[in-house]
């Protein structure tokens, strides 16, 4: 089943696809597995990494910066494209198929920019957003802590006014990309004496200030792509507060909500393409001609096309200028359960030798195959961007009207 989406969205594809086909630098595609993107904690990433130093991506990535392409959801007075959400998912399907990079800037571009846009004043919007654009600054995020998981509004980090400064101290935890950063968007309270939501500030800060240190946090697959940070009286201008002194919450919820639908109609071919890898490895060792395995493979399969449609199903919502509800939380509890049972039946296909880690480095001196490190990783899947727990509780009571769970007062 495909979705027809109109004559103007085919246009707007053929044009794409034909801009790409003039663009891409020659040899591009084959620097790397630009679209394997399933696999976290690492897996891949140091070969991604030599791969955007070689001249081709420089190349791509200059001529993407002219044609308004990074960033392209952004309005186009804050240099972007000013792209439709459906117009994006067309854009990421025809990079996709071209086998060459969506050049991103983190969440430089799906966070902070978007909260600056909404809540910046123009001041901010001219210094801040064409920084994040060419790629100068590069974001972290600062929201998390030890003692405040779900319970984002407990933070502890304080924020105090000092002059035309404020001045942040607090530590940060489960930082995603720290070790590639330069700036960092905190969340700080700078007023205690008002209910919690309410004292909450957002502000930037020069993440290589001496006053900031940080440590990576190992995770069982081996990598540290998370950091626990420390910020030791670091001091940010009052400039750098977006959207007003104790009006974080506001600006917090802008971030955490902004739209990234442009990705739901291509979610499920990294998956696709990882469900035909795992295929192929029970074809190499013979296990496909288990009746059990096969089973749990055409499981695989029948979850991966049910991706698919419920990618068709928001790209058609988007089309019709509808704005996701609970069936954001429905796709994430999906492919994280969904993601824990395939690296289960990979680990089951590798057989004894999914006990065996590999010869060499690795990451940082634990090597893991592709398949362990699929079955390791995903286990976080269910925890990051929302556990599995927060979003049965969001299905449950946005969608199926469900009486909310009783929360009690600390």
């Amino acid at each position: 089943m495909e979705l027809d989406l109109g004559p103007d969205i085919a246009e707007f594809r053929a044009q794409t696809r034909e801009w790409i086909f003039g663009h891409a630098p020659a040899g591009l595609a084959e620097l790397t597995d630009w679209n394997n993107v399933v696999t976290t904690g690492g897996y891949g990433s140091d070969r991604r990494a030599e791969a955007t130093r070689h001249p081709a991506y420089a190349q791509w990535e200059a001529e993407l910066q002219q044609a308004r392409l990074i960033c392209p959801q952004w309005p186009e007075e804050f240099g972007g494209k000013g792209l439709d959400a459906v117009r994006v998912a067309v854009f990421n399907e025809e990079l996709y198929r071209a086998r060459v990079p969506r050049v991103v800037r983190g969440m430089g571009e799906s966070l902070v920019g978007p909260s600056v846009i909404v809540h910046g004043t123009p001041e901010q919007q001219a210094y801040f957003l064409p920084r994040i654009i060419t790629g100068e600054d590069v974001y972290c995020q600062g929201f998390s802590e030890p003692g405040t998981g779900s319970d984002l509004a407990g933070l502890q980090t304080k924020g105090e006014v000092d002059g035309d400064e404020i001045v942040i101290t607090g530590q940060k935890l489960w930082t995603s990309g720290a070790a590639r950063a330069n700036k960092m968007f905190v969340l700080c309270r700078t007023d205690p004496t008002v209910e919690k939501h309410a004292g909450i500030s957002f502000v930037l800060i020069d993440f290589t200030d001496p006053k900031v240190s940080y440590r990576p946090v190992r995770q069982m697959s081996g990598a540290a792509e998370f950091c626990e940070d420390f910020l030791d009286g670091v001091r940010a201008p009052m400039f750098n507060v977006i959207g007003g002194l104790n009006n974080g919450w506001r600006v917090a919820m802008t971030t955490l909500g902004y739209e990234r639908g442009g990705s739901a109609s291509v979610l499920h071919l990294a998956y696709q393409r990882e469900f035909w890898e795992l295929a192929e490895t029970a074809r190499k060792r013979g296990s496909n001609a288990d009746p059990l395995i096969r089973q749990r493979l055409a499981w695989a399969y029948s979850q991966v096309e049910i991706m698919r449609f419920a990618g068709l199903r928001a790209l058609a919502a988007l089309a019709q200028g509808r704005r996701p509800g609970p069936e954001a939380s429905i796709n994430k509890l999906f492919w994280s359960e969904y993601h824990k049972k395939l690296g289960e039946i990979a680990m089951d296909i590798e057989g004894t030798d999914g006990l065996i880690r590999p010869e060499g480095d690795g990451n940082h001196g634990y090597p893991t195959t592709h398949w362990q490190n699929v079955f390791l990783a995903s286990r976080a899947g269910s925890i990051y961007s929302g556990t599995s727990e927060i979003q049965r509780n969001i299905i449950a009571e946005r969608a199926l009207g469900l009486p909310k769970e009783p929360r009690v007062q600390a």
